[in-house]
């Protein structure tokens, strides 16, 4: 049995609430297909049932948002944005920078992992031989893409996508079916739950923010609530890197845009005070 109007409602404004998620009319099919592993593993006879439960039920209600979180990753996704990273920011700071000799990644939405990872492979190496230390911090609102990330595991179908062979055989090893990020890989990644609509706790200012693909999900206000806050956890030299459907332009016009090669990044027009 299909959604109800009414039950839509709810998951859409519960989804709203909680996450600043935006479901528009017409993804009912979206809803039903997300929650019906939870219908089923609550022993309820279909989604509605299950709708019906979480009304009366607010432990429901953390299952329902991340179910309708999006997870879609895959290393080194786009490719241009870590070609900018690469070939522009990584020596940009490592020529400019005397002082504190620690790159610092904000990751947020990482999902299950593989862009804190990418960025870790790219980076990794070369901050080693400079004497510099890496530091990637990877957030999501989901406790369970944050436990695939910690656990740095990956099936051989996830290894398939984006991953060069080249990359897949110095920093993977084979652990039955699949492949596991090498610990000194790992040890460069700290994870923790963040709700992007929500404030930031504190934390260090970040050299490089990946921000990719989860501003589309949002409204305008709370889009440009997420880059303010954003520009607030930047060095004043800092980088923001967006997905390639997603900008700045129209939305907060604090930021400089800046064209590397096949991808655009963006830094703040002026320093940011501290804060989040």
């Amino acid at each position: 049995m299909p959604i109800s109007g009414s039950e839509f409602d709810f998951v859409r404004t519960l989804v709203r609430r909680e996450a600043a998620i935006v479901l528009e009319p017409g993804k009912e099919y979206l809803v039903e297909a997300r929650l019906l592993p939870l219908a089923r593993a609550a022993g309820e006879r279909d989604v509605p049932a299950y709708v019906a439960r979480a009304m009366r039920d607010r432990a429901q209600h953390p299952k329902i948002v991340e179910a309708l979180t999006t997870n879609e990753t895959s290393w080194f996704r786009d490719s241009s944005p870590f070609q900018a990273f690469e070939q522009r920011m990584l020596p940009d700071i490592l020529a400019s920078r005397t002082d504190d000799r620690v790159l610092r990644v904000w990751s947020a939405a990482c999902s299950s992992g593989q862009e804190a990872y990418t960025v870790a492979m790219v980076a990794h190496d070369r901050l080693a031989a400079a004497g510099w230390r890496l530091e990637i911090t990877a957030t999501d609102i989901s406790e369970e893409m944050l436990a695939r990330g910690r656990a740095g595991r990956y099936s051989q179908l996830e290894v398939n996508r984006g991953l060069p062979a080249t990359h897949l055989v110095k920093h993977f090893q084979r652990v039955g079916a699949d492949w596991q990020v090498s610990d000194q890989l790992r040890r460069c990644v700290r994870w923790s739950k963040l709700n992007l609509a929500a404030p930031f706790p504190p934390g260090p200012r970040y050299d490089v923010v990946f921000l990719r693909n989860v501003l589309i999900y949002f409204d305008t206000a709370t889009k440009r609530d997420i880059l303010q806050r954003t520009a607030r956890t930047l060095r004043s030299d800092g980088w923001l890197l967006l997905g390639g459907a997603e900008t700045t332009l129209g939305v907060d016009e604090a930021w400089e845009r800046v064209v590397i090669g096949r991808s655009a990044a963006y830094r703040p027009q002026a320093r940011i005070p501290a804060g989040r």
